[in-house]
């Protein structure tokens, strides 16, 4: 979303929607979706296809709640070698902050794609509903 004038506006991202699932996908040849791309093909795609992971940020491997999201999603969560919850993508391991970071460049390609020009602040907010259950 930005500000024109006094008012708010969310800006449609390339598919035409107001919101972007944060999902990212790795593909055959190694190109990565983001958003309703990774949606798309999560079916086909399950064990290549991360979402939910910020509830891995800040966490360590041995949590009870990792524990329980490995037995729970399609994707492989590794332990890091400082002990914390990362996942494993073809062989790579990757920080949670690693993939989230892949939905933030998707927001930001967006809005400097809408308003013509680099973004170079931006303010992110979390939903009031939002808890760590």
């Amino acid at each position: 979303a930005l500000m024109e004038g006094k008012d708010g506006k969310v800006v449609e991202n390339t598919e035409g929607a107001r919101t972007t699932p944060s999902m990212v996908a790795f593909a055959e040849g190694g190109e990565r979706l983001v958003g309703q791309s990774a949606k798309r093909q999560a079916v086909t795609n399950p064990h290549n296809t991360l979402y939910a992971i910020k509830r891995l940020i800040g966490r360590r491997f041995e949590d009870d709640v990792v524990q329980k999201d490995i037995k729970m999603v399609p994707y492989k969560i590794a332990k890091a070698d400082n002990g914390d919850a990362w996942v494993e993508v073809k062989g790579q391991k990757m920080a949670p902050p690693q993939v989230s970071a892949e939905v933030l460049k998707k927001m930001k390609k967006t809005a400097e794609d809408y308003l013509g020009e680099k973004v170079t602040e931006a303010v992110i907010t979390v939903p009031a509903y939002f808890n760590d259950s």
